[in-house]
């Protein structure tokens, strides 16, 4: 079983990314889960989403503690939440929407063990859909560290849950992200 947890803030479509994935990991025929967490927060408050995926059945059913890849759609949680909370083995890593050299959020968040991703995620957002939306920029960086999903996998997720033209234009983001994620 292989266990994300998404960090963003209301309104940036962490949920929704989590359920796109696990979406698409049930399309590949794997088990999946994928469940939020919070309350009566508002547009901008910090929330945390979670997707499980197995070629198992999953029978566990509570919050991911000790994930195995974690990722952060605004890095300005980076100082206000608990991020790396459960990360630091070897077989770990986060995803951080960010323009900095991995190997400097590396040291700034005093991670010795884990990989750390980063990709400008809002800079592809904003020149592709004209918005900085990036939850769909930070699939591809998962479907690069992890393998556990395909590209061509997320496409066909993207056509079933959105209109054709805002379905292209996320693979389209979902397709530089890739490109430009950068690993330490």
């Amino acid at each position: 079983m292989v266990e994300f947890r998404w960090h963003g803030r209301g309104g940036q479509g962490a949920w929704t990314a989590s359920e796109l994935l696990a979406r698409t990991a049930l399309d590949e025929g794997k088990y999946i889960q994928s469940f939020p967490e919070f309350g009566p927060e508002r547009m901008g408050a910090p929330v945390t989403a979670f997707t499980r995926i197995s070629t198992e059945p999953i029978k566990l059913h509570c919050a991911i503690y000790d994930p195995d890849i974690a990722i952060v759609l605004d890095n300005t949680l980076l100082k206000t939440v608990p991020v790396t909370a459960g990360l630091n083995r070897e077989e770990t890593c986060i995803i951080i929407n960010s323009s900095e050299e991995p190997s400097v959020l590396k040291e700034n968040l005093h991670i010795l063990k884990s990989k750390v991703w980063t990709v400008p995620a809002t800079e592809i957002a904003l020149k592709i859909l004209g918005a900085p939306i990036t939850n769909t920029a930070l699939l591809g960086v998962v479907a690069k560290a992890t393998e556990i999903v395909t590209l061509k996998g997320i496409q066909k997720t993207l056509k079933e849950r959105f209109r054709e033209e805002l379905a292209e234009k996320n693979f389209a983001v979902i397709q530089e992200a890739y490109k430009e994620a950068k690993v330490e």
